[in-house]
């Protein structure tokens, strides 16, 4: 199933701005971190930070399960002042 992930800061300077990843059926959060750090660690010297993930304009847990046609959002940590 292909997933379109929006990206953002850090990971949108590594990978793009937007995806498209290629997931089994029934994938998880979990499984696209992986997929999309898999991608970036090829392309950057420096680790990206950890992101939070949002699953239809909400917040996911890495156990939350794709669908088809999920807004998908990666969404580094920000720090500021």
């Amino acid at each position: 199933m292909k997933h379109r992930v929006q990206l953002f800061a850090s990971w949108s300077d590594t990978l793009g701005p937007e995806v498209e990843v290629e997931l089994p059926a029934g994938a998880r959060v979990a499984d696209l971190l992986e997929t999309l750090e898999t991608q970036a660690k090829s392309k950057s010297i420096t680790p990206l930070p950890r992101p939070s993930v949002a699953l239809n304009q909400r917040y996911a847990k890495p156990d939350a399960v794709l669908a088809a046609g999920d807004e998908i959002a990666i969404i580094p940590p920000v720090a500021g002042g």
